[in-house]
């Protein structure tokens, strides 16, 4: 912690070869989302059918290997590229902010100020990502917009505030304040397990874990805010802002927090497994770029 900061950050690795993180992070997030998606096809069907997590995995399992991945392929590549964006991103930006605080800042501040950076660079690219797949999931517009090829067409023709970029505060709120967390916190947490006698994978894993679910906790209503502003389309169903939808939300949930986290539980626990093993592998990863 007292140490030089270019000592701490590895920088001598990242400036001779600055797209490495990148490379890494989308390394991280392809084999994470590989890894993980069977848990994502059990939470799905959970929420397609409303079976148990028993029943869930029973039909998985019934319909065989082959078929347990279909349908990975586009999740596999927005994960890579996600990945390779919020690590690339994250640490281009540390590097440029280290050269004009010259070290005032203490490491793990600048790693989480980076952050912020990063989440709203990754809600601009991706909230029309989320906004087509929110869309999509709403089973309500089954029949209005059959294919994805129908809603990316509807979206088109609406004003970027209401089609594509719809939600864009809260998501930037959302992404903002959980890549800023996540960063601040994920070297200082596997430090201190390190000094714990854990190994460097188990270190990793669990800070990714823990620091997922400091990060859910909280900021879940969020995400039902977005999924509730994002899942219509049309003049009814995208009336009002940020706060008249926030309103509408909690008056639906009866003014329950519990009943605003419902659903939540496998969504928390499904973010720490992922996020726990995108940080193992990263780690993993940017260990053996810098030996």
């Amino acid at each position: 912690m007292g140490q030089n900061l270019t000592v701490n950050t590895g920088y001598a690795a990242t400036e001779t070869n600055p797209a490495a993180r990148y490379l890494q992070g989308g390394t991280s997030g392809l084999l994470t989302t590989f890894a993980t998606f069977p848990l994502y096809k059990t939470v799905f069907r959970q929420q397609l059918h409303s079976m148990l997590v028993r029943e869930a995995v029973k039909q998985l399992y019934g319909e065989g290997f082959r078929k347990l991945y279909r349908g990975v392929a586009p999740p596999l590549l927005k994960q890579t590229f996600q990945g390779a964006l919020l690590f690339g991103v994250q640490d281009t930006l540390q590097r440029r902010a280290s050269h004009l605080v010259a070290g005032r800042l203490p490491r793990p501040l600048l790693q989480a100020a980076a952050g912020v950076g990063t989440g709203v660079v990754e809600a601009l690219v991706f909230t029309p990502f989320e906004r087509v797949q929110n869309v999509l999931q709403n089973g309500r517009n089954d029949h209005r917009f059959p294919t994805q090829w129908s809603v990316l067409v509807r979206l088109s023709a609406e004003p970027l505030a209401r089609g594509f970029y719809r939600a864009l505060l809260p998501i930037m709120a959302r992404n903002a304040l959980g890549s800023g967390i996540y960063f601040g916190l994920k070297n200082p947490v596997r430090d201190a397990l390190d000094q714990q006698g854990l190994s460097p994978t188990a270190s990793s894993f669990t800070s990714g874990a823990v620091n997922s679910l400091v990060i859910s906790l909280p900021l879940y209503p969020l995400s039902v805010l977005v999924a509730n502003m994002q899942a219509g389309v049309g003049e009814e169903e995208t009336r009002g802002g940020v706060r008249a939808c926030a309103r509408r939300l909690w008056a639906a949930r009866e003014r329950s927090v519990a009943l605003l986290y419902r659903g939540g539980s496998l969504v928390i626990l499904r973010s720490c497994v992922t996020w726990g093993i995108t940080t193992a592998i990263y780690d993993r990863l940017e260990r053996g770029s810098s030996t």
